[in-house]
């Protein structure tokens, strides 16, 4: 192993040039408010994800909901249904990133248009991963989680720090 890696695996800082650059890796996520007009989604998407997987999770049933409780709840990373009445997903998506502090938080929509050119699409607005439904409730918080991972993962790679 080189010097250059034992000195990143020690210090978690990686020399850039002469300079040494701090980079912070993304702290384990905690936080996740999920957006689905159908009250069965919501529930079952509750449940796997604070029982199985252990996090906190704030519900809402609209775009509008989700407006009003981002700044109070803070997540770390939105699971967003695509199709809801009255504000669809996207319209959600691009209202949230105005709101103070959700500019740069990771959302994620759940859809059942999960055709190749509708993730295209999704991932075009800035949508971090697209998770396809009907989706498995069982492994629903390690398919987040590993999201959430390579979040992190092309994190470092953009900053140059090898794995």
């Amino acid at each position: 192993m080189g010097a250059d890696r034992q000195f990143w695996q020690r210090t978690h800082r990686w020399r850039a040039g002469a300079v040494y650059v701090k980079v912070m890796p993304h702290p384990p996520l905690n936080r996740i408010m999920h957006v689905d007009d159908a009250r069965d989604i919501r529930d079952v998407v509750r449940l796997a994800l604070e029982t199985l997987g252990g996090f906190a999770v704030e519900s809402c049933a609209s775009g509008a909901e989700a407006l009003a409780r981002a700044p109070v709840f803070r997540p770390e990373l939105v699971l967003l249904d695509e199709m809801m009445p009255e504000m669809d997903g996207p319209t959600t998506f691009s209202r949230l990133r105005s709101v103070p502090g959700m500019e740069s938080v990771p959302i994620v929509f759940m859809t059942a248009q999960s055709a190749p050119a509708d993730i295209t699409r999704l991932k075009g607005l800035g949508a971090l991963a697209v998770i396809a439904e009907p989706f498995d409730p069982t492994t629903l918080a390690d398919q987040v989680r590993a999201i959430w991972g390579r979040r992190s993962a092309d994190h470092r790679a953009r900053a140059g720090i090898p794995s």
